[in-house]
């Protein structure tokens, strides 16, 4: 399964997400306000969408299989693999060295971390 979206999907991937459930009658016309799409178009990149696992149509309504976060969740796993051999501190102390974090953010993480080390579920490896 293809999980990555070109611009123009992730556009419309974006209209989904702002404003599912939504009736395939009405994403049609908001794709056609905003992305001036015919549509024929939404229905075939609709029906790619849905394909990859990301989107549903039943009976004529449209919602996510995988929300916004855990699709990019899942875009971020794939780059911290290929890009940092699977290392998220590796990919932190990139990511740190191009964007400072602010005291809130670094609050943030810090309790999240505690937070996990408190979780059982949590493995030492």
């Amino acid at each position: 399964m293809e999980l990555k979206l070109g611009v123009v999907e992730s556009m419309f991937a974006d209209i989904i997400w702002e404003n599912e459930p939504i009736t395939s009658g009405h994403l049609t016309k908001l794709c056609e306000e905003q992305l001036h799409w015919k549509r024929t178009t939404t229905y075939t990149v609709l029906r790619k969408l849905c394909d990859r696992g990301i989107f549903q149509n039943q009976k004529g309504v449209v919602s996510s299989i995988l929300t916004k976060q855990e699709f990019y969740a899942i875009q971020g796993d794939g780059i911290i693999e290929k890009g940092f051999e699977g290392s998220l501190p590796a990919f932190l102390a990139a990511f740190t060295k191009r964007n400072s974090l602010t005291k809130k953010e670094i609050r943030e993480i810090r309790q999240f971390i505690d937070s996990m080390e408190d979780d059982d579920d949590v493995s030492d490896v």
